[in-house]
C-alpha cells in the first residue's frame, strides 16, 4: 500500500464560490454562538418555588377638601367629593382615609367623609399612606389607595420542551395558581405583608357573610328568611 501526501492549496488559489461559502458558514456559526451559549447558561429551576410570582401595584389618589366653618363639609364640597369618587370609579377593594392629624381628623369631618364613602359600600381605613406634598392651608387631604395584583411574567412559554432532561421545572410553572390567587384575593397588599392572626374578631369576620345572608329580608315572593 502506498501513501501519497499532497500539499494543500493556498487560500489564494481556492475558487471564489468555495471561499464565499466558507465565509457564510463562518458568519452563521458566529451569530449562533451567543444564542447557544445563552441557552446553556439559562438557569434551571429544580426546586418547588415558582419564579412566576404575583406583583402588587398600588396607586394613591388624593383630594384636598375644604372644610366649612364647623369643621364639616358643605353641600357643594360634598358634591365635589362625590364627583371625584365617580371620576376615579371608587369601588370594592379601594381604601379611603384622611391624612394628617389634629383639627383635620375631628369627628364631624370624619363622619361626613365616612357617610359619602358608605354610599359606595366601603368603610374608612384607619390610616392614610404617605403622599407627595401636603394639603393647602386650611384644607384636608383625602387619600384613596388602590392596589392591584398580577403576574406580569405569564404566560411564559420560554421553554417548550416536554422535558428538559435536567430535572428542572417548566417556565410556565406557577402561572395558573399564582394568576388565580392574584385575581381572587380581596386585598392585594396581603400578598406583600400578610395579615396578623391574633385578632379576636376573626370569628366575626368569617361569619359576616353568613349572618348577612341569614338576616336579610325576603326578596320578591315565595322567599323565606333563614333564622
Amino acid at each position: 500500500m502506498s501513501l501519497t501526501l499532497t500539499k494543500a492549496a493556498p487560500a489564494s488559489r481556492l475558487r471564489p464560490a468555495f471561499r464565499a461559502t466558507a465565509i457564510i458558514i463562518t458568519i452563521a456559526l458566529a451569530g449562533a454562538a451567543p444564542a447557544i451559549a445563552a441557552k446553556k447558561k439559562a438557569p434551571v429551576n429544580r426546586g418547588l418555588e415558582s419564579v412566576n410570582q404575583p406583583v402588587v401595584h398600588r396607586t394613591d389618589f388624593v383630594f384636598d377638601a375644604i372644610p366649612d366653618g364647623y369643621n364639616g363639609l358643605s353641600r357643594d364640597e360634598r358634591q365635589r367629593l362625590l364627583d371625584w369618587f365617580d371620576a376615579i370609579e371608587l369601588g370594592y377593594g379601594d381604601r379611603v382615609a384622611i391624612a394628617g392629624d389634629g383639627d383635620y381628623t375631628n369627628a364631624r369631618l370624619s363622619s361626613a367623609v365616612s357617610d359619602l364613602v358608605g354610599r359606595y359600600g366601603l368603610l374608612m381605613a384607619d390610616a392614610a399612606p404617605r403622599t407627595v406634598g401636603d394639603a393647602p392651608s386650611g384644607a384636608v387631604r383625602i387619600v384613596v389607595s388602590r392596589s392591584t395584583a398580577s403576574v406580569p411574567t405569564c404566560p411564559n412559554w420560554g421553554n417548550r420542551f416536554e422535558a428538559d432532561l435536567q430535572g428542572g421545572l417548566s417556565t410556565e410553572y406557577g402561572c395558573a395558581i399564582n394568576g388565580n390567587l392574584a385575581g381572587m384575593i380581596a386585598n392585594p397588599e396581603d400578598l406583600v405583608q400578610g395579615r396578623q392572626n391574633q385578632s379576636r374578631f376573626r370569628g366575626a369576620t368569617a361569619s359576616r357573610a353568613v349572618n348577612a345572608f341569614r338576616n336579610a329580608a325576603p326578596s320578591g315572593g315565595g322567599g323565606s328568611n333563614l333564622k
